[in-house]
C-alpha cells in the first residue's frame, strides 16, 4: 500500500532530525553529507510513494487529471511535505548551506506522523462530485506547492527574527518565542486530541486540552501552554547563539524569505485565487460565495501582498517584515487545516 511506503518516508524525516542536530553542533562534513543522504533517500521513497498512490487511484478513477493524489487531508498532507522537502533540498544544493535542514525535518516528520496519530483516511476512494473536475490538478497542486514555498520562509523568517533579537524585553523577542511554544503545545495537544477521541473522524484540536468539559483539566493546560511558553522565553536566547555558530548571517535569512514569498505568491494568487474561482463557477455556478475556505485563502493573500507592498513600496526592511511573513503562515496553516478542522463549508470535502 502506498501510505505504507509514504510512513517510511516519515520515519526517515524522524531519523534524520538528530543527524542535523549533530551536524550543527560538530560541523563536521561527513556527518553533514550524511543528514542530506538521508534526507533526500526519505524525498525519492517519498516521490515513490507519491507515484504508487497515483497508480491506486488511476485504478479506480480511470483518469489521469484525477488521479493526482490531493484530494483529501491525507494526500494534501504528504504532497505539502513532499514540496517543502523537495525545496529545502533545493536550496541546500543551490547555497551549500545545510542550517536549518533539522527546522525542515521537524515540519515533515511531524506532518507524516500527525496522518498516523490523528487518525486521518488513508484508503484511496472514488472522487467525491466536487472534485471530479480537470481544474483538480492546476488548482490544488499550485496552492501547496505555493504552501510549501510560504513554509520555507516562515522557518527563516522565524530564525530571522530570533537572530535579531537583542532583548528579553523587546516584542519581537517576545513574539517569536511565544509562537515556537505555542506550537509546541499545539502539537502535543493534537496528541491527546488523537488518543481521547473515540471516533478519529471526529478529532477536534484542543478539545482535550485547553477546552476540557472539565475546568480543572482546562485550568491545567492553560497553565502548561504559558510555562512552555515561559520556557521558550526564559531560554530562547540560547537558540539565538546557535543559529549565529552555523553562520548564517540575517542578510542571507532575510533574502531567503522574500525569495519563498516572491515565489509563492504568484501561485497562489493564479492558482490559488483565479483558478480555484473558475472552478467554483464550474461547480457551483459562482465564482466567489465567502466559503470559510475562500475567505481566509483570500486573507491568506492580503497578509502575503502587504508584506510585499511593505518591502518594496514602504522600504521596510529587517525583522518587521519577518514578523509579517510569520503571521502570514500562521494564517496559511489556519486556511489549511484550521477551516476542514473548525469550519464547515462547500470545502469540507477536504476533511479526515
Amino acid at each position: 500500500m502506498s501510505y505504507q511506503i509514504i510512513s517510511i518516508a516519515g520515519i526517515l524525516y524522524i531519523l534524520v532530525m538528530p543527524v542535523y542536530i549533530v551536524y550543527i553542533l560538530t560541523k563536521n562534513k561527513k556527518i553533514g553529507f550524511a543528514a542530506t543522504g538521508i534526507l533526500s533517500t526519505g524525498a525519492l521513497i517519498h516521490i515513490y510513494g507519491f507515484i504508487q498512490r497515483f497508480k491506486e487511484m488511476y485504478a479506480i478513477n480511470h483518469s489521469v487529471m484525477r488521479s493526482i493524489p490531493i484530494t483529501n487531508l491525507y494526500e494534501s498532507l504528504v504532497f505539502f511535505v513532499l514540496c517543502i522537502v523537495s525545496g529545502y533540498l533545493f536550496i541546500e544544493w543551490k547555497y551549500k548551506n545545510k542550517s536549518f535542514g533539522v527546522f525542515v525535518s521537524v515540519i515533515a516528520g511531524i506532518t507524516i506522523g500527525l496522518t498516523d496519530v490523528l487518525g486521518i483516511t488513508k484508503e484511496v476512494q472514488p472522487l467525491v462530485p466536487a472534485l471530479k473536475s480537470n481544474w483538480l490538478l492546476a488548482h490544488v497542486t499550485l496552492s501547496f506547492i505555493a504552501y510549501a514555498a510560504f513554509g520555507i520562509s516562515f522557518i527563516t523568517a522565524l530564525l530571522h527574527v530570533i537572530v535579531e533579537t537583542e532583548s528579553k524585553k523587546s516584542f519581537k523577542y517576545i513574539f517569536s518565542t511565544s509562537i515556537l511554544g505555542f506550537m509546541v503545545f499545539m502539537f502535543i495537544s493534537l496528541i491527546f486530541d488523537a488518543f481521547s477521541a473515540s471516533n478519529p473522524k471526529s478529532i477536534k484540536i484542543f478539545h482535550s486540552t485547553l477546552g476540557n468539559s472539565s475546568i480543572i483539566i482546562s485550568i491545567f493546560c492553560w497553565i502548561a501552554l504559558i510555562t512552555i511558553i515561559f520556557l521558550f522565553w526564559r531560554f530562547g536566547d540560547h537558540m539565538k547563539k546557535i543559529v549565529q555558530s552555523l553562520k548564517i548571517t540575517s542578510g542571507f535569512l532575510e533574502d531567503m524569505t522574500y525569495k519563498g514569498i516572491a515565489f509563492g505568491f504568484p501561485i497562489f494568487t493564479i492558482g490559488g485565487l483565479v483558478f480555484g474561482a473558475i472552478w467554483a463557477d464550474q461547480a457551483w455556478g459562482r465564482y466567489w460565495g465567502w466559503d470559510p475556505k475562500e475567505t481566509w485563502s483570500l486573507i491568506t493573500w492580503f497578509v502575503y501582498a502587504f508584506y510585499l507592498h511593505a518591502k518594496f513600496i514602504r522600504g521596510w526592511k529587517g525583522t518587521k517584515t519577518s514578523m509579517i511573513a510569520v503571521i502570514g503562515f500562521l494564517i496559511t496553516i489556519f486556511t489549511y487545516l484550521g477551516v476542514n478542522l473548525f469550519l464547515s463549508g462547500l470545502h469540507s470535502y477536504g476533511s479526515m
